[in-house]
């Protein structure tokens, strides 16, 4: 009987993970080894005196991706009510206390919306139906297929789905075409920053999101995003998969057109038929591979932004607050450009509160609140002065201002403890280049499909790449989506080449 085929695969976050399960299912001897204490990566959770905090993804959209990659693995997701799904998606606060409840309610959406400018539930309408189509046409032909050279991806046919795909207009432009009001063209084009992005640069392909999310709504699952880890790491651990943790990998062997092995800090080494780089690609091009040009390159390449990132555990409940909340500042273009152009935050910034115990009361104690604030921020840039316990100080009094003016007006007086990342934190705890934790390399035409880094190495033919940085990039359902397309490359590459 021969012997099985051997896989290792470098990072225990969700693409890792999924990979592992795809090739252990086919035939392959899998260990993964993850440099922190536990799984998952920038989807991790922390559980501190009862309160319990996604530190990644808090929200489960998109849910048709999770459908068909979950079953394509042989795993039972929504059929165990253990996810829920929400009636509002988010709740948008604006400086003037006006209040969006974004919602996939059509009634409820054309009450609010037509009080804010007349005739744009209407304009809303073709704005989702046309943005899905954008999604649906590209799940089927950019993001959910591997291109194997570049007349896949260039060519005639395609550039008419890049006109489709609205490539040639920032989002934000696009929006401006449906709604005159400043607060609906800020209500739905803010998604961007889901995957690092500003809606003034980016292209209004990513109208998608928001018209997602509205079609197919939003869910949120009992235990929070990191029980998607558990069942993934579950299923990788049924099938097989074997998990090293607080093993760091130093550098990747190679020898002619292969990788050889991993050698780790600890001084061991494991030889490998496939090498799977799930740590963050221009990570590994600059410290585990002695390709010193291709490396460069990629720090050529345009980053995406980081996110300062706060979590209270509370001794209080605020009703103010729903489970998603939004807070857009007056400022959101001058915030936006102070995040992507001078790498900062700004004193007005617009910010995201998740207050996970509004649906499942396990996330905090009895009477107590969980909350966790995301504010975009600039990625660390050495050509900056970039001083984060600075910034942090800053960015916690404009947090703690807005609240009071919701009326939170005794917030600080309940704060049981704070645990607070910064980008700095984010490049140290997972190695993310610049600390860019949407995922490092953005999301510009020329970074997408073929143009973005390939999920295999151009010489050493056996070693590939899953997550946000390789195709078809950032965001928990991209991520999925990667470590089934490079799975599926890794067995074509198996068949063709006897891999």
């Amino acid at each position: 009987m021969p012997l099985k085929k051997s896989a290792v695969i470098i990072g225990a976050g969700i693409g890792g993970i999924a990979t592992s399960v795809y090739l252990s299912r086919n035939g392959y001897d899998v260990a993964v080894f993850e440099k922190n204490s536990a799984p998952g990566g920038r989807c991790g959770q922390i559980i501190k005196d009862g309160h319990r905090f996604d530190l990644g993804a808090t929200m489960l959209i998109m849910p048709g991706i999770y459908r068909e990659i979950f079953s394509s693995l042989g795993i039972h997701l929504f059929e165990n009510n253990d996810i829920s799904r929400l009636e509002d998606l988010y709740r948008i606060h604006f400086d003037n206390n006006e209040v969006i409840e974004f919602s996939p309610d059509e009634k409820k959406m054309e009450n609010q919306l037509e009080k804010i400018e007349k005739g744009s539930f209407k304009k809303s309408q073709k704005y989702v139906t046309d943005g899905y189509r954008i999604f649906d046409i590209g799940i089927n032909k950019l993001i959910g297929r591997n291109f194997y050279n570049i007349f896949q991806f260039a060519n005639f046919r395609n550039l008419g789905m890049l006109i489709r795909l609205k490539a040639y207009i920032s989002n934000y432009r696009y929006a401006a075409k449906f709604f005159k009001n400043t607060h609906l063209r800020m209500a739905y084009t803010f998604q961007n920053i889901y995957v690092g992005q500003s809606p003034f640069d980016s292209p209004a392909l990513f109208s998608m999101v928001p018209a997602a999310e509205l079609t197919e709504g939003s869910f949120f699952p009992r235990g929070g995003m990191f029980s998607i880890v558990k069942k993934l790491l579950a299923a990788a651990e049924s099938s097989g998969v074997q998990f090293h943790y607080n093993k760091p990998a130093e550098r990747i062997t190679v020898n002619g057109n292969s990788a050889k092995s991993v050698v780790f800090e600890d001084g061991s080494e494991i030889w490998a038929d496939v090498i799977v780089a799930n740590a963050d690609l221009p990570y590994v091009y600059r410290k585990l591979l002695p390709d010193r040009r291709k490396s460069e390159r990629l720090d050529r390449m345009k980053y995406s932004c980081s996110a300062i990132c706060f979590h209270w555990g509370l001794d209080k409940v605020y009703p103010q607050l729903g489970h998603h909340n939004v807070f857009l500042s007056e400022d959101f273009r001058e915030g936006l450009d102070k995040i992507f152009k001078e790498k900062n935050v700004s004193d007005r910034p617009s910010f995201y509160i998740h207050a996970p115990a509004r649906t499942d009361p396990s996330a905090a104690p009895e009477n107590q609140d969980t909350l966790s604030f995301i504010v975009g921020s600039g990625h660390c840039d050495k050509g900056k002065n970039q001083d984060w316990e600075a910034i942090r100080i800053k960015v916690r009094a404009a947090l703690v201002s807005r609240l009071k003016q919701l009326g939170l007006e005794d917030i600080e007086e309940h704060i049981k403890f704070e645990i607070c990342y910064t980008p700095d934190n984010w490049e140290s705890a997972c190695n993310i280049s610049r600390g860019s934790v949407f995922g490092s390399l953005a999301h510009n035409l020329m970074q997408m499909g073929y143009f973005r880094p390939h999920n295999q190495h151009s010489r050493y033919r056996n070693l590939f790449f899953v997550g946000g940085s390789t195709h078809p990039g950032n965001g928990i359902p991209n991520i999925l989506i990667s470590a089934k397309l490079t799975s599926e490359r890794i067995l074509k590459t198996q068949k063709e080449k006897n891999l």
